[in-house]
């Protein structure tokens, strides 16, 4: 306040410095230093230092300047104590104001962008100069810990436009490619990625760099995981999930509810990963009567268990059915009458399969025949099969069987009531049997970690992710197509296989390459050649069609050997006509 006396009366006497210091306007000076000390500490200015930029702070600043500013101008009014001209108490304030906002920006800025290391403190590089880079530098310069705290001192950012941008008090020094002299200029032994919305490609990338440069990296969780501004306490270790990079599903909950809310439902295969998922999804829009059908009575009771918190086994609810079965099947639906199927229930393993091709025929063919006769008996309103994305042009046992389920499911929507459809995806993140969950295993075992090739890719998705977008399909599909769900971009087996021993901290452990199995691709595809690909009606979900084949030709055909049963599948799948 003293300060802004001197440059008010300095201003009003033409910048005449010995008027400006007259003992009359010195005498002001004082009485305004000890107004502004004297409400400072009523209103708690000086004692209570509030969060940079918070209105509490604003606000208490503008009061005090507002409050000093109308005393001095009753005191020049009302007393004869001051000569000073009377212009220069209506002055005054606003130069204050302007003042200590200043101030307190240019040392608070300095004080907090470039923090002292302690001993046992780490310098970290903050890749990202956006919203999300932002709040972590806040909240990192922010923190008080006295040990081991993550301490910036250097911002990254791939944008050209950011170049040289001033951010909590450090300049953003260029792209991740220059982050090399980065280090040589502060040492810094983590790379912490604060952009939620990196790509799962560009983030393999940085990876890849900060291993090279010897770097600890971290990243920020997507920001629907957030609760509230980005801080330290969120960094965390790459996972599976970001280097996948799946996005946030967006579900069209009104037309999902229309499907299944207060509706009889029932799910194959509802043992499995992929079954017990849906029907957790399911459950979420209150059906009529959810019914769990499985072969496997141990996973029907672990299903039930995650639905209900109790697993008694006698609630009604539970189907223990073999879909080989048509017999008992036909059962199951007459006294259940689902109105929405959901089939998942198939053997997916692929090398299995292809010692013996005759369970593939049995189980994903027949069995898919099966229960689509047991739903076309009761009228069913939706049957969803739920595909593979091995079907799309097949080379194994695999696929050849769930591609003649597609056409199987196709047939069904154009001679029957009801609305058929198959739903189209890649391998699931963690689900029982997957190649995450042999990797896991051979690495606790102390590895090696066994990889058939070093360029073997495959798309990944997320158990509830794939549930989700399969109920959207199931709720906008139209009768007989097949809805093939995006998948993102594919991921190197190798890769995977290496985050996972990077995340077991085992460093010794060994990848061992096997080579291609009979009937494995090097990269899968999500549709065949010559499918007609359009949009389904949402973002993340197209739709093909496929030629159909009748459940009559399926039961003619006789197969009771596994050499007939894949060349029979094959045939099929390759060229949709009867064998003959």
């Amino acid at each position: 306040m003293a300060s802004a006396v001197l440059a008010a009366a300095w201003l009003r006497f033409d910048m005449d410095a010995r008027h400006a210091t007259r003992p009359d306007v010195l005498s002001f000076v004082a009485a305004a230093a000890a107004l502004q000390l004297a409400t400072g500490i009523a209103l708690g200015l000086v004692h209570h230092p509030h969060r940079r930029g918070s209105f509490e702070e604003t606000s208490q600043v503008a009061r005090t300047a507002l409050i000093v500013g109308l005393a001095l101008i009753v005191v020049r009014f009302s007393t004869d104590w001051f000569t000073i001209p009377r212009s220069l108490p209506f002055i005054v304030p606003v130069f204050a104001l302007v003042g200590m906002f200043a101030l307190r920006f240019i040392v608070r800025s300095y004080r907090w962008g470039r923090p002292d290391l302690g001993d046992n403190d780490i310098p970290v590089v903050v890749y990202g100069a956006g919203e999300g880079g932002r709040q972590l530098l806040r909240a990192l310069s922010r923190d008080t810990s006295t040990d081991g705290r993550f301490i910036p001192v250097a911002v990254v950012d791939d944008d050209p436009r950011k170049r040289r941008m001033l951010i909590e008090g450090h300049r953003v020094a260029g792209g991740a490619d220059r982050l090399s002299e980065v280090l040589d200029r502060t040492e810094a032994t983590t790379l912490a990625v604060a952009m939620p919305s990196l790509s799962a490609e560009r983030l393999r990338e940085i990876r890849d760099l900060a291993r090279r440069l010897g770097l600890d990296l971290l990243v920020l969780p997507p920001v629907g995981r957030l609760l509230g501004p980005a801080s330290g306490a969120d960094l965390r270790h790459l996972n599976l999930e970001d280097l996948l990079g799946r996005q946030q599903i967006s579900m069209d909950a009104s037309s999902i509810s229309a499907s299944i809310t207060g509706k009889r439902v029932l799910v194959t295969g509802a043992g499995g990963s992929i079954g017990s998922e849906l029907a957790r999804q399911i459950a979420k829009f209150s059906p009529a009567k959810l019914v769990l059908l499985d072969r496997d009575e141990s996973a029907l009771h672990g299903t039930q268990m995650s639905l209900t918190g109790r697993a008694l086994l006698d609630d009604g609810t539970l189907a223990l059915c073999d879909i080989r079965d048509p017999a008992a099947l036909q059962r199951v639906f007459q006294n259940e009458r689902p109105e929405v199927v959901f089939h998942a229930a198939a053997l997916k393993h692929l090398t299995l399969l292809e010692q013996f091709p005759l369970e593939a025929w049995q189980t994903n063919v027949l069995g898919t025949g099966n229960v689509l006769a047991a739903a076309e008996s009761v009228d069913v309103d939706t049957f969803v099969n739920i595909s593979t994305d091995k079907a799309a042009s097949p080379t194994c046992v695999l696929g050849y069987s769930k591609r003649l389920a597609e056409r199987l499911t196709a047939e069904f929507a154009e001679h029957h009531r009801g609305t058929y459809v198959s739903v189209r995806f890649g391998n699931v993140l963690g689900s029982r049997g997957s190649v995450i969950t042999a990797f896991t295993a051979q690495i606790e075992r102390g590895g090696p970690v066994t990889v058939t090739h070093p360029d073997v890719e495959r798309y990944f998705m997320l158990i509830p992710e794939a549930s989700q977008l399969v109920l959207q399909a199931a709720a906008i599909g139209a009768n007989g197509d097949v809805m093939v769900l995006d998948m993102g971009t594919p991921v190197k087996i190798l890769d995977v296989a290496r985050t996972l021993i990077d995340l077991s901290e085992k460093s010794d452990i060994e990848v061992v390459f096997t080579g291609m199995r009979p009937g494995e691709k090097l990269s899968e595809e999500l549709f065949a050649s010559g499918e007609a690909i359009s949009s389904a009606g949402h973002s993340l979900i197209n739709k093909v069609a496929v030629p159909k084949i009748s459940l009559q030709q399926i039961v003619d055909s006789d197969i009771d050997q596994p050499e007939s049963a894949r060349e029979w599948m094959l045939h099929q799948s390759t060229t949709g006509r009867v064998l003959t």
